[in-house]
Formats: C-alpha cells, sequence, structure tokens
C-alpha cells in the first residue's frame, strides 16, 4: 500500500488516469461532499463488481467535512 498526498491525488484527477477513487466515510458524509469520480465504498462485498481487473489502481481516501 502506498500513501499519497492532496497534490498527487488532484493530478491524478485533472489527468483522467485509470483508477477507481473511493470514499470510505458514511453515507451522510458522501452526500455532503465528495472528490469528483468518487465511489462510496459500501463494503467488500461491492469489489468484485467494482474492480474486475485485480490490477486497477484504487485509491482511498477520507474525508470529515464536520
Amino acid at each position: 500500500m502506498k500513501t499519497i498526498g492532496r497534490e498527487d491525488l488532484k493530478s491524478k484527477i485533472e489527468g483522467g488516469g485509470e483508477f477507481v477513487l473511493l470514499e470510505v466515510l458514511s453515507e451522510q458524509s458522501y452526500a455532503r461532499g465528495h472528490l469528483p469520480g468518487a465511489i462510496r465504498f459500501q463494503g467488500r462485498d461491492m469489489i468484485p463488481d467494482l474492480l474486475p481487473d485485480k490490477s486497477t489502481e484504487v485509491v482511498a481516501y477520507c474525508s470529515n467535512f464536520n
């Protein structure tokens, strides 16, 4: 697992690269706001459908707007 910084993530989003962006907080937090293209992580059961290709890069983030 690798950690990336805010600016690196911003560059990835703006560059349109191939990756999956997961928001890992609650439904309420996701509804209040999330990064463009982010998918709310709802549990391990969603992984096979979300990532049919196991080589897909995944960026998971949590943001707390409180």
